[in-house]
């Protein structure tokens, strides 16, 4: 099957802006999982099952589509933003691909193994408090009773997560928008895309243009700069020159540059990787790929990944293989930061 097996063709016809000929066949099962995921929120929304609260207002970001649309570095921008608005967050997760399912505070000694790549990096790179579990509910009580100042929670991802109310909504959306518009596995979609927003709900686009009929706000995701693996789990600043000629040096000399990243769409880093002047060699991984073993050959002189790949991979385990993590920033645009403070106002408790 052309354009690298099933997943990827069946991506493709996901991303066609109108459906084609095989995601017509396969809506029928579309109608199928709209219907069981239907059935999945009834019992919430009819009161049979108990929907519970978190200590503080909760903001839950995710996105509507399948394949990642860029929710982690909108994630760390909101909080960077809520802090500069003078609230004091903290973070919420379920921690996917993690070993337990139970209640625990994220902290810098942990593995990604023990509390999810994507919490990991989320407190590595914000600062803020960070639990995981499964049960989202525990998660928030366990992080308020631990963190008394926190005041507002921002849950990554759960917009399908019914156990725990939200009470205000971001969705983010990348270039790719709704695609064809279909529900997986026909196409992207894990709920329709609504018609309009609600009062408590925004839209942020991970795109340079709203990708969506939905009115919301912009940003672009850019390389803030590279640093070796030990460099950027010391927490030290990034060069002044974004570490950018130490690395193309390298490839310079000769050594053959690598680039790997376990991500959803690991195809716009690799590009943004050779707008720097880099001459690279793709290796993509699957997406939360756990680096053990490491992925890449015995010998292998130079590696640059992803931050989420970083926080998996400790400055001993790469035996001699020179590492190099890329920071990739996501600014919005600055109506964002007031589109958050419109969100959000509702639920400030005056001082």
């Amino acid at each position: 099957m052309p354009g690298g097996g099933p997943a990827a063709w069946l991506t493709a016809q996901w991303g066609q802006p109108r459906p084609g000929l095989a995601a017509r066949l396969l809506q029928p099962l579309s109608w199928l999982y709209g219907a069981l995921a239907a059935l999945h929120r009834a019992p919430y929304r009819l009161g049979w099952r108990p929907v519970q609260r978190a200590p503080v207002p909760l903001l839950v970001v995710g996105n509507l589509v399948a394949g990642g649309a860029g929710k982690t570095p909108a994630v760390m921008a909101v909080v960077d933003l809520l802090r500069l608005q003078g609230w004091t967050p903290g973070v919420v997760s379920r921690g996917h691909g993690r070993h337990d399912t139970g209640v625990q505070q994220v902290t810098r000694q942990q593995s990604a193994a023990d509390v999810g790549d994507e919490p990991l990096l989320i407190h590595l790179r914000t600062g803020v408090p960070v639990v995981v579990a499964a049960d989202r509910a525990a998660a928030a009580r366990a992080l308020c009773a631990a963190h008394p100042a926190v005041d507002i929670l921002v849950a990554d991802d759960g917009l399908q997560h019914h156990r725990l109310h939200h009470d205000m909504a971001l969705l983010v959306f990348d270039e790719r928008g709704a695609g064809n518009g279909l529900l997986l596995p026909a196409g992207p979609l894990r709920e329709p895309l609504p018609s309009r927003l609600g009062p408590h709900q925004a839209v942020l686009y991970n795109a340079a243009q709203p990708s969506t009929p939905l009115p919301g706000s912009t940003g672009r995701r850019r390389l803030a700069g590279v640093q070796p693996l030990a460099e950027w789990w010391a927490g030290r600043p990034m060069p002044a020159d974004g570490g950018w000629p130490a690395l193309q040096a390298q490839g310079a000399a000769g050594a053959p540059l690598l680039a790997a990243a376990g991500l959803a769409r690991p195809e716009p880093f690799f590009r943004m990787l050779e707008a720097q002047g880099l001459a690279i060699t793709r290796l993509p991984l699957a997406d939360h790929h756990p680096l053990h073993p490491l992925p890449w050959p015995a010998g292998t002189p130079a590696v640059v990944l992803t931050e989420k790949d970083a926080v998996k991979l400790r400055p001993d385990m790469t035996g001699a293989t020179q590492v190099w993590v890329a920071r990739l920033d996501f600014q919005p645009e600055p109506a964002f930061a007031g589109a958050l403070r419109d969100l959000c106002a509702p639920f400030k408790t005056p001082p």
